[in-house]
């Protein structure tokens, strides 16, 4: 099982986005795929069908998807939502990334 931290800002920021959006009882789905300046980047998305091929969990009514190809890469991963003048927006952690690029969207593993 992958290990990964949603705070309670970005919980109640994806019920919201769910509520707005219609993607009530869809879970979120976090993948790493290659690109960015550092070579992968994070993907997040709503997802109501599983694969079978990735691990599920819930976290304070949030299902959490992580396909098993990019859970090594995101063990520890912590998701947060911040909300400011310098910076608005999911902010993501990574204790497994060796390099991140200067906006934190892409990094090195």
């Amino acid at each position: 099982m992958v290990a990964v931290e949603v705070t309670p800002a970005a919980e109640e920021q994806v019920r919201k986005i769910m509520e707005r959006q219609g993607k009530d009882g869809q879970a979120l789905r976090l993948y790493v795929q290659g690109g960015g300046c550092s070579g992968l980047t994070y993907g997040m998305t709503f997802d109501h069908q599983e694969t079978g091929d990735e691990v599920a969990f819930a976290h304070q009514g949030v299902t959490v998807v992580v396909d098993k190809a990019s859970a090594p890469l995101l063990e520890g991963l912590k998701v947060d939502y911040l909300l400011g003048l310098d910076q608005s927006g999911f902010k993501i952690f990574n204790p497994n990334a060796k390099e991140t690029c200067s906006c934190g969207k892409s990094f090195s593993a």
